[in-house]
């Protein structure tokens, strides 16, 4: 793969080039932080906050484990599928407009989940739900790098994830508390009120942050061959690469670990919560580290080593928990919290890298990024599943691979015992 990005558009600028009359840094009130961050957090938080309710699902529409699994899985699917679409679309019409949709249909489909007669209509439901609620995720990311540059970018990057992230640290929290005062379906009538007071707040909240001057209007034969020209840059693709293994990662926990709390090691909704809240601070908390200290200090390169390496690291020791070992959910916990903060580590100067590299095309960079993390992960829970629900060891070995292969990609392609500038620290 080239080293560098292939010729931009004569209309667009070049590569890690700020748009001509875009400020580097511009103040950002915090009610609009506030309603970013909530935005990439609203369609994660609709997984996280069902959570809990999973075993009660099986129960509930007298189906099996695999079956409710493939909700989750569907969900995943729509939120890579719609961020492929969404984003492409935000540099075409701009910011507002594909948002605006986007949450709307998000509202309309969780309120279908809340209804929905059995499984089978479940899953499309989720499906629905994971395509619209991309547009938040996909287009606040865009917003951030339309007003960011550079460590400016990385940094707000890690405010945003502290947002974003305090919705998923206290969704299972909530979800199980929910469970003791209403039905699964309570929940995803709780986020169907969520996503209307979201709606009603980006309405009023959310400006255009991308002008017509800088829109894109080439079309299908235009976004597939910006795609194409990213895909083919070996550091977009090693960074991209390095997200999207290291959420399979996250993902794995997120599908397997309800089972393996609840009924292989006998836990409470309650202290499934629990835990799920101290891995989610693992992830957060080293995000800002990251964001806030690191990345003034250290190498973008090195810091993202260092998350990787930690994140495969956790994967091994899980593995040995779950065989040579045998631990307790105490030492299960430590892993998994080890594994989140290796992902906080590597994610927010990898993000802020790969869309440094097409200032010109954000939307679609961040749908790439998007995509790709909410594939690997969407395949996440289905192979927990193949490996039954009787151990940890599923889960592990999944955890595991995904590391393995976020420090491969990261390792081959970006080459970082090679000395190169650092387009984050100027």
């Amino acid at each position: 793969m080239p080293d560098t990005f292939p010729t931009a558009p004569p209309s667009s600028p070049a590569l890690g080039a700020a748009p001509a009359g875009r400020p580097t840094a511009p103040g950002v009130g915090l009610l609009l932080t506030l309603v970013l961050g909530s935005l990439s957090a609203l369609a994660p938080l609709s997984m996280d906050m069902y959570l809990p309710a999973l075993p009660r699902v099986t129960t509930g529409l007298h189906t099996q484990d695999a079956l409710v699994q493939l909700t989750l899985t569907s969900c995943l699917v729509g939120l890579a599928l719609g961020q492929l679409v969404t984003g492409p679309l935000s540099d075409a019409l701009g910011r507002r407009r594909p948002l605006l949709l986007g949450m709307t249909l998000y509202t309309l489909a969780t309120a279908c989940c809340a209804l929905a007669p059995d499984v089978r209509v479940l899953i499309v439901c989720r499906l629905l739900q994971g395509l619209s609620g991309a547009a938040g995720i996909v287009i606040s990311r865009a917003v951030v790098r339309d007003l960011f540059d550079g460590l400016a970018a990385a940094r707000f990057a890690s405010t945003l994830m502290l947002v974003s992230g305090a919705a998923p640290l206290l969704a299972p929290i909530l979800g199980g508390q929910l469970l003791q005062v209403t039905s699964w379906r309570g929940v995803f009538a709780v986020l169907a009120v969520l996503g209307g007071v979201i709606l009603i707040t980006t309405a009023l909240r959310v400006p255009e942050t991308l002008p017509p001057e800088r829109r894109r209007s080439g079309g299908l034969p235009d976004t597939l061959r910006t795609m194409r020209q990213l895909l083919a840059d070996r550091l977009f693709s090693a960074y991209l690469l390095t997200v999207a293994f290291g959420f399979g990662a996250l993902f794995a926990f997120i599908g397997g670990s309800p089972y393996v709390v609840q009924e292989v090691f006998h836990g409470s909704a309650q202290q499934y919560s629990l835990i799920f809240a101290l891995v989610e601070l693992g992830l957060v908390g080293m995000a800002q580290l990251t964001g806030r200290v690191l990345l003034g200090r250290f190498s973008s390169h090195r810091i993202q080593l260092a998350g990787v390496a930690s994140l495969t690291l956790a994967g091994l020791l899980l593995v040995l928990m779950s065989t040579v070992w045998h631990s307790g959910l105490a030492a299960l916990t430590a892993g998994l919290f080890l594994m989140a903060a290796g992902l906080g580590t590597a994610s927010p100067p990898s993000s802020a890298l790969a869309l440094q590299r097409a200032p010109h095309a954000a939307g679609t960079a961040s749908a790439l990024l998007g995509t790709m993390q909410f594939l690997t992960g969407a395949v996440a829970p289905a192979l927990v599943g193949l490996g039954g629900q009787g151990s940890a060891l599923p889960m592990a070995v999944v955890v595991l691979g995904y590391a393995a292969a976020a420090l491969l990609a990261f390792l081959v392609l970006a080459r970082p015992w090679q000395p190169v500038p650092d387009p984050l620290r100027g």
